[in-house]
């Protein structure tokens, strides 16, 4: 008897694990084209959200790119959940995680964490699968336990866990809200994502009953948004307690 497709996701999540046995197609496509593979499904996937963004991904989209039915695609993968784990455990499996130091644990996880939101803003919009998502993929736990690994170097176990929700957390809402800014920028007829240039223009308008903003225009619109991630990465970073052990 072949395995269910919660097999299939149980076996995906166990050390040395291969790669799944194609499932022969249904639709009218069948016979004439490459079997289907959690492989095949994946990159499919990916390529969807680049082009069109996270919003368009379905499994109906998928299977009408691969030109099959949606029952292919359960064979590998037991939900849409289940193919959101897939991809973001892709894009983890490519961050590049240091061998801890406690003399650098600061850089080394600034360089994670830059590392994440760099690969979440190459398909817009897919962060957001992440929220609220239990870790279970081996490639994202892989993620966790190095930036366990990097803060244990020099802040305390609880501090070191909870930081990793309040770090991962950011870097998904950052991620996520880049990439509809720029999904709206790409709109001609969108009028909400405006230059610095005009939005300070906006503030010179205000009355006076908002003096802050009308005389620190300048500050409230400085940087860009990548400066903007590094200020509050290290914002976040200052407020962690240190480990006595490792000072």
């Amino acid at each position: 008897m072949s395995p269910t497709p919660q097999e299939r996701r149980a076996a995906r999540h166990q050390l040395g694990a291969g790669p799944s046995a194609p499932a022969g197609r249904r639709g009218p496509s069948r016979g004439h084209k490459k079997p289907i593979t959690v492989e095949a499904i994946v990159e499919t996937a990916f390529g969807i959200v680049a082009d069109e963004g996270y919003e368009a991904l379905t499994m109906r989209r998928v299977a009408t790119a691969l030109e099959t039915g949606s029952s292919s695609l359960y064979a590998h993968v037991v939900n849409k959940e289940d193919l959101d784990e897939l991809l973001i455990g892709r894009l983890c499996a490519e961050i590049a995680l240091p061998e801890p130091d406690p003399a650098h644990w600061r850089q080394q996880l600034i360089s994670v964490c830059t590392q994440l939101r760099d690969q979440y803003l190459r398909y817009p919009g897919l962060s957001q699968a992440a929220f609220a998502a239990a870790p279970s993929n081996l490639d994202i736990l892989r993620v966790s336990e190095g930036m366990l690994a990097i803060l244990l170097a020099g802040v305390p176990p609880q501090a070191a866990a909870w930081a990793i929700d309040s770090l991962t957390l950011y870097v998904n809402a950052y991620s996520l809200e880049v990439s509809l800014a720029t999904r709206r920028q790409s709109r001609a007829d969108d009028g909400w994502v405006v230059s610095r240039e005009a939005l300070m223009t906006r503030f010179a308008a205000l009355p006076d009953t908002f003096p802050q903003t009308k005389r620190y225009a300048a500050e409230l619109t400085a940087g860009t948004v990548h400066d903007r991630f590094d200020f509050t990465l290290n914002l976040m970073l200052d407020g962690l307690p240190a480990d006595a052990e490792s000072r």
